[in-house]
């Protein structure tokens, strides 16, 4: 008999989250046509979806799971659907959520930077019950899998470690007609931003953990360092991702530098354009503190970018041997990996060849298949490891 699974999309508008949604989503229309789906996402969220096969179903809902009202009603709701499972793609699990429930955990740099406060605390506590009542819990990596360990207290058997892959649309292979269109459109994307100018780039939201002033601060030095260049004394860092006037310590990092005014924030821009920035970057820079899985890295290597990121947290493990590996907290290291891909040429060619490599590893089709899989292990009732709280 076909299982009813229920999954919550209200998050399909997140710029991390909604990407997991939307691909995990088309990887399970892709590979399951026997269960049902319950989509359950807000009434403007609809357009967001991919196309699914008929054995999926948008369920509109009106409230988000910021409602304090949402502990109650939310679960009240998915009790109608009779579901076997629920799945719940972030860690923000209501009060009273049915069970069985799995839940992924993408980042907990959050909890690992609660304060002390009353508040902190509750959602600290809210967090780590709604991982513990968990039948399963997806984590997006190994890191991440050691943190919902160490730091929230879950069962290690009761965790699954299933990668997030790049959007299938940075693996497309065009044909000859196809390439030259796409040629076509990354120039005039170029034409339209006004880039002329070899170019660092950075993609990715603008949170305190992505260290954003560091590497403005070793954009720095590196413009000074090729100065003298006859190409890249002309060198621009541009970043891709949230408004820079939502963060102001970004913002005077900026204006502060020696390089200010070779630094371009171009905000969010559609899946075409960032694309056509990935292919054209000289290398691509993530020299991030924490990262639960980090995608950005896999989609500059899916375009063939060199890149430069941390040696901490998940990105090890997510780049492999595939990009240039640096603290992120030394400024002049990251000034010194990019300068050295921006100079050496066989470094450069060893590095795309390695990306392409990489990349290729992660697949929305295989997480799919891995989360179907647990989906199936909850519902058979496998060692379910659940703890009642």
């Amino acid at each position: 008999m076909p299982l009813r699974i229920v999954f919550d999309a209200r998050h399909l508008n997140d710029f991390g989250i909604g990407t997991y949604i939307r691909n995990l989503l088309g990887g399970l229309g892709s590979i399951d046509p026997e269960n049902r789906y319950f989509v359950v996402c807000l009434p403007a969220q609809r357009p967001l979806l991919p196309p699914l096969p008929n054995n999926f179903r948008c369920v509109q809902y009106r409230r988000t799971d910021a409602d304090a009202r949402d502990h109650i009603a939310f679960p009240a709701f998915l009790r109608r659907f009779g579901a076997d499972l629920h799945h719940i793609p972030l860690n923000r699990v209501p009060w009273f959520m049915p069970k069985p429930y799995v839940v992924t955990v993408h980042d907990m740099s959050r909890q690992l930077l609660a304060g002390t406060g009353w508040r902190n605390q509750l959602s600290l506590y809210r967090a780590r019950r709604g991982l513990l009542r968990a039948s399963r819990v997806i984590a997006v990596s190994g890191a991440t899998r050691r943190n919902a360990e160490n730091v929230m207290g879950i069962p290690h058997e009761k965790i699954r470690r299933i990668y997030n892959a790049p959007d299938p649309r940075f693996y497309d292979v065009p044909s000859p007609e196809e390439m030259e269109a796409r040629d076509r459109e990354r120039v005039r994307v170029l034409e339209r931003y006004q880039v002329t100018y070899p170019f660092v780039l950075y993609a990715g939201n603008i949170r305190p953990q992505k260290n954003l002033p560091r590497l403005i601060e070793a954009f720095a030095v590196l413009c000074g360092e090729l100065a003298e260049h006859p190409r890249f004394c002309h060198l621009r860092l541009i970043v891709i991702g949230d408004e820079i006037s939502q963060h102001p310590a970004v913002r005077r990092a900026a204006a502060q530098s020696r390089a200010g005014q070779a630094i371009r924030f171009l905000g969010y821009v559609p899946f075409e354009t960032l694309r056509a920035f990935y292919e054209s970057a000289e290398v691509f820079a993530f020299p991030s503190l924490h990262e639960g899985f980090g995608l950005p890295p896999l989609e500059a290597m899916a375009c063939g970018t060199p890149v430069v990121t941390s040696n901490v947290s998940s990105l090890p493990e997510v780049v492999g041997n595939a990009a240039i590996k640096v603290s992120p907290d030394n400024v002049f290291e990251i000034a010194r990996g990019l300068k050295d891909v921006l100079l050496d040429g066989e470094l450069r060619k060893d590095l795309v060849e390695r990306g392409f490599t990489q990349a290729h590893k992660f697949s929305w089709e295989r997480t799919a298949r891995q989360v179907l899989e647990t989906y199936l292990e909850v519902v058979r009732g496998k060692t379910s490891g659940a703890t009642s709280v």
